[in-house]
């Protein structure tokens, strides 16, 4: 009952959402399943699963039992991710914050909260990536405000001196996308888990099924704030303060400068046979085709076969072979700027730290008539 209720009461405010209802409508549904969730907080189901673990598995579980625990503190910011290991052996610690940021592509027909529901790692909170957006952007899910931002994330619970740490049901995914919000809006101590949840159950860990009544009024409350403040509504305590890092975020117009100043070097996620126009995008009334002078570089090739970080040196091979220049300057895109942080997340790995990504990305290029598109042909 209580994983049915989460389902409900994020695509709630959704489906508001969608509808453009006056605030007052809005306000009915979410308050509906808000008085529900006291009733089910009590009885909230809870349940852990031990998956059966293999030898090697095990023998990783001790070594990392084995570290002594300590604070999220300590950990460094220059590597952006976090192996399961290690959040095992800190996954109890007060100041560390765990998020599932599922999110699919449309043909995938994988429903993100769903499967949160189903399986989730112990104490982890959805965060939702199409939820927490721009509210007056037809565009999907673009940065929100800071005031939104700010509020959502109070919601959760999460405060500036926490440490988070963000997964995806993929491997490493979507997660990238909630790594660069963050950052984005001044949180440095975020990390991805490398490999995300499949990594974390092969190894044999521990995963919850259903939400606990915690979990559900969080995720209540981050919905409903978020609704409030394009509203025009208060919404308190604030509890996390945002500092927007403008380097961290492009817009069409910094990307039309950038097509003839040429000062960063434009590297984009999609697919080659999507870059070079060889095949439809899957979006309708989007071009086919790429921002000129851009280069490819997709995505799925910043990762190994467990869906983890590449090395290093293995990342750097992967941009020299495509002559760019980890001494110059960087920007990346995608379809809708969610891959495009698992190239940013990659170059963070490498030592750049300032990469900007296009958060329209081809779906708002694509979609203008007046901005200029090369392809392969």
């Amino acid at each position: 009952m209580a994983s049915t209720l989460l389902s409900k009461t994020l695509l709630a405010n959704r489906f508001a959402h969608s509808l453009s209802f006056p605030s007052g409508k809005t306000q009915i549904l979410t308050s509906v399943f808000s008085k529900k969730l006291f009733r089910v907080q009590a009885n909230s189901a809870r349940v852990v699963y031990n998956r059966t673990r293999r030898f090697s598995s095990f023998m990783a579980s001790s070594v990392a039992g084995a570290r002594a625990h300590f604070s999220s503190k300590s950990l460094s910011t220059d590597d952006p991710v976090v192996s399961p290991d290690w959040l095992h052996s800190n996954l109890k610690e007060p100041d560390l914050k765990v998020l599932d940021a599922s999110w699919y592509m449309p043909d995938e027909q994988r429903n993100p909260i769903h499967e949160y529901q189903v399986a989730h790692i112990p104490g982890a909170l959805f965060f939702d990536i199409d939820g927490v957006s721009d509210r007056n952007s037809k565009l999907p899910h673009m940065l929100p405000s800071e005031e939104a931002f700010a509020a959502v994330v109070s919601a959760l619970g999460i405060r500036n001196e926490d440490g988070v740490v963000v997964y995806d049901g993929k491997g490493l995914f979507s997660a990238a996308r909630v790594w660069w919000m963050f950052r984005v809006f001044g949180h440095e101590r975020i990390w991805v888990l490398d490999g995300g949840l499949p990594k974390w159950r092969t190894l044999g860990y521990d995963v919850e099924s259903s939400a606990s009544g915690d979990a559900i009024l969080k995720a209540t409350a981050a919905s409903e704030a978020i609704e409030k403040i394009y509203q025009g509504q208060v919404v308190g305590p604030i509890t996390f303060q945002t500092k927007f890092q403008p380097h961290l975020v492009w817009d069409l117009e910094k990307v039309q400068e950038n097509v003839t100043g040429r000062t960063h070097q434009h590297i984009d996620a999609r697919s080659k046979a999507r870059f070079d126009g060889a095949v439809p995008e899957p979006r309708k009334g989007i071009r086919s085709g790429h921002v000129p002078g851009s280069k490819c570089i997709p995505f799925a090739q910043m990762l190994d076969s467990s869906q983890s970080l590449l090395p290093a040196d293995q990342l750097k091979k992967r941009f020299e072979q495509e002559g760019i220049s980890l001494e110059s300057p960087i920007v990346t895109s995608c379809g809708t700027g969610v891959t495009a942080c698992i190239l940013a997340l990659g170059l963070h790995r490498l030592g750049k730290h300032d990469v900007p990504v296009y958060d329209g990305s081809w779906t708002e290029w694509g979609a203008h008539s007046d901005t200029p598109v090369e392809t392969a042909s």
